[in-house]
């Protein structure tokens, strides 16, 4: 029930490594392997060794379905809140480089949030999307 109404209120909740590849094992590369996955209500995220793949079900029946990646390497900057007193939730913004070419003059970013629950610990997230920015931070600027 915790989940439901975390759901609702717009939190992700963790789900099992399991539960995650019978549901989307379908989306997944060949020799891809999942490290841990959040789901709201309907949608979900998965950190993968390769990539963040977001499902977003669409419509009243959710038949209708959005698949997007943000690939690890093009994530440069990790910023995180806790949560407060009142309703204030835990987030964590990743943002990243949506262009093809990630050393170039022109270059093109986005970012995407996820908020989770305000008991949710989200510092080890935080630390793991943080050692993956550091290190492309250090590759892009060498």
């Amino acid at each position: 029930m915790a989940n439901l109404f975390g759901g609702l209120m717009g939190n992700y909740s963790e789900v099992t490594i399991p539960e995650l590849k019978s549901q989307y094992g379908i989306y997944l590369m060949p020799e891809e392997e999942i490290h841990m996955g959040f789901k709201l209500v309907r949608d979900a995220f998965i950190i993968t060794d390769e990539r963040l793949i977001l499902i977003d079900h669409q419509g009243v029946t959710g038949k209708k379905t959005r698949v997007a990646s943000i690939h690890l390497n093009s994530i440069y900057e990790v910023t995180m809140e806790t949560g407060g007193t009142g309703f204030d939730d835990c987030e964590v913004t990743l943002h990243y480089i949506t262009s093809p070419y990630h050393k170039s003059n022109n270059l093109q970013t986005s970012l995407y949030k996820f908020e989770f629950g305000k008991k949710f610990n989200v510092q080890p997230l935080y630390t793991t999307f943080l050692s993956i920015a550091s290190k492309n931070f250090n590759r892009l600027n060498s």
